[in-house]
């Protein structure tokens, strides 16, 4: 009888909440779960936006190439001699901030384990934004030079 009542007031609270705690961690385990990549005809492609695409880069050293920019555009006015200077700091904190990228995004392979071609080529695609984007700002510095430079 004993035995009854300690099963019923005890042993079925505790594994109606052991099979609460089972349920939720399947459930996180199955949000976990890899997904294979779907296949080409389900894929949607997103439309290209410039925000999304600066934000991708990462937020911080896309805001610092664009200082870089912006001390470019002041240095054509200002102080024309800087302008190459100015357009070579930014290819090379692009090149700092992919480097960066890589680093992080080989972190995060290694922690995981495998990883699909899928996710290889996103996050080198990913990384490789800032290295654009300072390419860019250099091409700029390179144009505004070469239109101060002095007549021969």
């Amino acid at each position: 009888m004993q035995a009854e009542v300690i099963h019923q007031e005890v042993l079925e609270p505790v594994q109606a909440q052991a099979q609460v705690i089972t349920d939720g961690l399947q459930k996180a385990l199955d949000s976990l779960a890899v997904v294979y990549p779907p296949t080409l005809v389900e894929v949607e492609k997103q439309p290209f936006s410039l925000t999304n695409t600066f934000v991708e880069g990462g937020l911080g050293g896309m805001i610092i190439i664009t200082l870089f920019l912006i001390a470019l555009l002041v240095a054509a006015w200002k102080a024309p001699r800087w302008v190459k200077e100015i357009g070579i700091g930014a290819l090379i904190f692009g090149i700092f901030w992919t480097l960066c990228g890589v680093s992080n995004a080989c972190d995060a392979i290694q922690m995981f384990g495998d990883a699909s071609p899928n996710i290889l080529a996103g996050a080198l695609k990913v990384t490789l934004i800032p290295l654009y984007y300072g390419l860019i700002v250099y091409f700029i510095s390179l144009v505004i030079r070469v239109i101060h430079k002095p007549r021969i």
